[in-house]
């Protein structure tokens, strides 16, 4: 009986790993951007359909990071470290606003579509439309709806734009959000976010880390 039980979860385990690396792949090859659709669609492509069997989002991303570092290298490297520039650049210019970088060019699973994804804080909503409109930054608006805390979910403005040949979004939130980050989709933890100090710092420690590996 004990023996049935480990076989049963070392095959759910299998399976959870295959949906995982297909869902990667999916994401990398196919412009998927949502866990939940890239957790779907390798489900059905590999005819596995129980729940056990699919694997948490935390799990595709790192199954992504896996994925770029093995088929795109130096080409997913060179390109997220342009992102991860223009970041630096962008957290500079909106200072004002006590930005964060968030999202794939943080969490290094960006490729050649992602945005720089910013949190910007104020408590006028209308400050960083002024803002832009006074650097002359053509801005489409958006909405976007984050979960806040475990009660409270926000529709918060949203900017989109284009410089350096990169797409640039810009989140607006409330001022207590610097103190307290919305949940973040994959896990319903706090998200990761960075100042421009931290940026600046995982980029050091990236490249003494490249030094070293050579």
């Amino acid at each position: 009986m004990h023996h049935a039980r480990q076989h049963a979860e070392t095959r759910t385990r299998e399976r959870r790993q295959r949906l995982a690396h297909e869902a990667a792949r999916l994401m990398a090859e196919g412009g998927i951007r949502d866990f939940h659709q890239a957790k779907l669609k390798a489900a059905s492509r590999l005819g596995i359909h129980d729940d056990a069997s699919l694997p948490r989002n935390r799990e595709i991303e790192q199954a992504l990071r896996e994925y770029q570092r093995l088929f795109f290298g130096p080409a997913h490297a060179s390109g997220l470290r342009a992102r991860r520039d223009a970041a630096g650049r962008a957290l500079a210019f909106f200072a004002p606003f006590s930005p964060r970088l968030v999202g794939p060019v943080l969490d290094g699973t960006a490729d050649a579509n992602s945005p720089v994804h910013l949190h910007l804080h104020s408590d006028d909503p209308e400050a960083v439309a002024r803002f832009l409109d006074e650097h002359r930054i053509p801005a489409e608006s958006r909405t976007r709806r984050l979960r806040m805390d475990r009660e409270r979910v926000a529709d918060l403005p949203v900017w989109v734009f284009s410089a350096e040949n990169l797409g640039f979004d810009l989140t607006v939130l409330p001022q207590h959000a610097l103190r307290q980050p919305p949940l973040s989709a994959l896990d319903e933890k706090p998200m990761q976010r960075a100042s421009a100090a931290q940026l600046r710092q995982l980029l050091v420690d990236e490249e003494i880390a490249d030094y070293e590996a050579d």
